[in-house]
């Protein structure tokens, strides 16, 4: 009898679990009326959007609220965790708003992993509300980690964020960038700014974090990632990680 009622009843979570190698980029189901919740159980899932890119290395995760059109790249055999959660539901602060990428702890990474099994879940079955509750209660409390990469609305800035992305290891000055894109660099400076939340120089170590994250989980050495964005010597690139990300990349990774 509770199985007939469930066969007729809208789910309020869906999950998708999908292990993708390294390839071509990917297109997950986007149906509308649905946000995702997604994440890397190994290897590194790029999510690349209009807005912007986020980088999701292992235990990491990114929301995408619903009509965010997006598509995924693989680096290295990447496991897929999809939460897919019906943009009926009342979500806590902070989320569906915009994409957000969150560090996420092993005990949320155990419940979205369950959640994503168990899925179908419904509102008429308390253990299936109980364990939504839990799920999007840890998720209020993550703050925001520093992988996300905004990019600028306005065609001469966004000119500019394509000449930085093409060469991560350039030193081109911000002047020299912005005579190119047809703009003076206060101009440049001003529209990144306002329209990413970071100055050029800001916006150019963080591309330069994203590309050694995607390199790294790719396997390759720490000397030929630091020389690849851009660091003299493999000590000055793990300063840096450590200082955004909080620890060296091989422990990073090992986490």
């Amino acid at each position: 009898m509770s199985r007939m009622r469930h066969d007729n009843a809208e789910p309020m979570v869906r999950g998708y679990a999908v292990t993708h190698p390294p390839g071509a980029p990917v297109v997950l189901p986007q149906p509308p009326g649905w946000h995702q919740l997604l994440m890397a159980l190994s290897g590194v899932l790029t999510v690349e959007a209009d807005t912007g890119t986020w980088v999701i290395p292992p235990q990491r995760a990114v929301w995408v609220p619903d009509g965010v059109h997006h598509r995924l790249a693989m680096t290295g055999r990447v496991r897929v965790r999809a939460l897919y959660l019906a943009s009926t539901l009342a979500l806590p602060h902070g989320l569906g708003a915009g994409c957000r990428a969150v560090n996420v702890p092993p005990v949320l990474r155990e419940l979205v992993d369950h959640a994503v099994r168990r899925a179908p879940l419904y509102a008429d079955r308390a253990a299936d509300e109980r364990l939504l509750g839990v799920v999007l209660d840890l998720l209020e409390t993550l703050p925001a980690a520093p992988l996300q990469l905004p990019l600028p609305r306005d065609r001469r800035a966004l000119d500019v964020a394509a000449a930085l992305r093409d060469d991560p290891a350039g030193d081109q000055p911000v002047d020299q960038l912005a005579r190119a894109a047809g703009a003076g660099r206060r101009t440049i400076e001003r529209l990144f700014l306002a329209e990413t939340g970071m100055s050029v120089g800001t916006w150019r170590q963080r591309l330069r974090l994203v590309a050694a994250l995607e390199l790294l989980a790719a396997g390759e050495p720490v000397s030929r990632v630091a020389t690849a964005v851009g660091y003299s010597t493999p000590s000055a690139f793990g300063a840096m990680f450590v200082r955004h990300m909080g620890t060296s990349p091989g422990r990073y990774f090992a986490a």
